[in-house]
This record gives C-alpha cells, structure tokens and sequence, in this order.
C-alpha cells in the first residue's frame, strides 16, 4: 500500500468529499434510497460549512483522497434518548460518520480515520461517540462493531425522499486502537 495518513480537510478538498459521498452512498444505498435522493444529496456550500468548522478529517493514499469522516459534537437531538430525554454525558457526546470509497475499503483507512477523529474529540472533552447507519447497511454495523461499538437499541425512521429510511444508532468509546 502506498503511503497511507489521516489529514484536516480544507477548502481545496471539498470537491473530492462531495465526490466520494455521492459515489460512494449511489453504490451503497441505491436499494435502500430513491434515485432523486441519491442525486440530490448535499450542496457544496453545505459541505463547506462542515470543512471550515473543522470538522472533517480526510483519509489519502498515496495522492488519492479516498474516505472522510465527519467528526463533532453531537447535537442533542442526535443524542437524545427514545423518551427524547438526554444522557447525563449528552454534552461530552461525538457524532461521527465515516465514509470511505468501495474500491479503497478494507485497507484501514476507515480505522485511521476514527482513530484520529476520536483522539482529536478526547482531546476536546469528548467521552464517548454516537453513529447513525441504515439498519440495513451490515458492512457499517460490522466496522463499528469491529471498533467495539454496539447499537443502543434507539433506532429512527427517516423520510427519504416518500421512502422510509430505518437507522440505528451506534455507540461505543472513544479508545480506537489501531492494529500494527
């Protein structure tokens, strides 16, 4: 594998995140979300925002960006309880999401990326990180799982576009180790 890292996103790459989270969610999703949704998803000025905030971290290899992961706090509605109440940790709670292109999986790209992001939010007051992914989507669920993260028994259903979209939430520590 060529030489592999875990970089801040900038400006200069948002067109490659875009590009990955549209390619990438058309592959993975196609059965689960209607094509208008697929084709619609997030603007550059929405990703922008998110870069800027500081809270994107790309993976490369060699000089390909090959995955993201989006990395903050978690609002409190992401965190709530099915009640809707908050955990007593809601305000040292992570929401993460990672993403990373079919054609570079399973080479620890996606793994890098948690890795720092979860150091970077331990850092920050962090404690522990949440994760919402499509119930039907075993790959994410198996990665989480591999982290040591297991689902909360909190799901929720999602409109997508006329068609509902079923998540669970992930959660799990923020000590990912990666394996020399």
């Amino acid at each position: 594998m060529a030489d592999a890292g875990v970089h801040l996103a900038t400006a200069q790459d948002l067109a490659e995140i875009i590009r990955i989270h549209r390619e990438t969610w058309r592959l993975a999703y196609a059965q689960l979300l209607p094509q208008d949704v697929l084709d619609t998803l997030d603007t550059e000025e929405a990703w922008a925002g998110i870069v800027q905030q500081g809270a994107v971290l790309k993976a490369t290899e060699g000089s390909f960006t090959v995955g993201f992961v989006v990395a903050s706090k978690a609002p409190d509605d992401e965190v709530a309880k099915a009640d809707g109440s908050l955990p007593e940790d809601a305000a040292t709670t992570a929401l993460i999401s990672v993403l990373v292109e079919p054609r570079w999986g399973r080479r620890g790209h996606g793994t890098r990326l948690v890795a720092e992001a979860t150091e970077r939010l331990g850092g920050a007051g962090a404690t522990r990180g949440i994760a919402w992914i499509p119930e039907a989507d075993k790959a994410s669920r198996n990665f989480y799982e591999r982290l040591g993260w297991s689902g909360d028994g909190t799901v929720r259903t999602l409109d997508a576009g006329g068609r509902p979209l079923r998540e669970i939430r992930m959660t799990g520590p923020l000590a990912v180790r990666l394996d020399s």
